[in-house]
């Protein structure tokens, strides 16, 4: 094939992807999505509280999650951040009735006293994560696994310890990049937050399921057979070359396509 030709390629992948960025990446995307459960919030560590744990629960059906999200934050009295930070231990006990699939009351009981940690030593998830900050080509597997050692501190997290994905044992770390997205990237559609600014959206990586790897191989964006993090790498540097700023909006077309589409 010549240079011409993939070119040609090239453009119409990314004028394709751009067009079904736009017809998912609406506020009507919101209702019924995992991220609807932060989007009732105002505050920033509301905002965040709310979308980091509902993303760690987010394997299911959209609107499963969101409903289960919902309740999460109801025990919490509506109020994640207040709680996190003020809730007795006979109030974290009583949300210890959450349970999401695996999840279970002791997982959440374990991920209320671990953010609390996290908050009392960072003041922030943003600088958990982040603090200090990376270089100017972060490797984000690093920072997700600088997370999950501050998040578990020197307790050994056992059962819980499975709900957040870890790269450096090369999972895709879906969950965490969806909720990475959230935080990060901004734009005029208002699904995501961009709330935090000490990455840029350029250095994130594209969330990587059964459905986005499907639609990803069929477009010709993914030649690696496992969903793993070395997959989610190949996915993102191929979009970072039709959107070298901002390559994981397309998860909206990827998502849309595999979700909605049958694609």
């Amino acid at each position: 094939m010549t240079q011409k030709n993939e070119l040609y390629e090239m453009i119409d992948l990314k004028q394709f992807l751009e067009e079904k960025y736009l017809q998912y990446n609406t506020p009507d995307f919101i209702a019924g999505d995992p991220v609807a459960v932060a989007h009732q919030f105002t505050k920033n560590a509301d905002i965040e509280i709310a979308g980091f744990l509902t993303a760690i629960i987010s394997w299911g059906r959209r609107e499963t999650i969101a409903k289960a999200g919902n309740y999460f934050m109801h025990l919490m009295g509506d109020e994640p951040a207040s709680f996190i930070k003020n809730a007795s231990e006979a109030e974290i006990a009583s949300v210890g009735r959450f349970v999401y699939r695996t999840f279970n009351g002791f997982d959440t009981q374990v991920f209320v006293h671990a953010l609390r940690s996290v908050y009392n030593e960072y003041g922030t998830l943003e600088k958990a994560f982040f603090s200090p900050a990376l270089p100017n080509m972060p490797d984000l597997s690093i920072a997700i696994n600088r997370f999950k050692q501050r998040f578990f501190g020197m307790a050994e997290p056992g059962r819980s310890g499975k709900h957040l994905s870890d790269p450096l044992k090369n999972s895709a770390a879906k969950r965490i990049n969806m909720f990475l997205r959230w935080m990060v990237r901004s734009d005029e559609h208002g699904v995501d937050f961009g709330i935090w600014k000490m990455i840029s959206p350029a250095h994130l990586v594209c969330p990587l399921d059964l459905h986005s790897g499907r639609v990803a191989r069929r477009l010709g964006l993914l030649q690696r057979k496992q969903n793993d993090w070395k997959a989610a790498l190949e996915l993102t540097n191929n979009l970072r070359q039709l959107n070298p700023d901002d390559p994981v909006k397309y998860d909206f077309a990827l998502f849309g396509l595999g979700w909605y589409e049958k694609f």
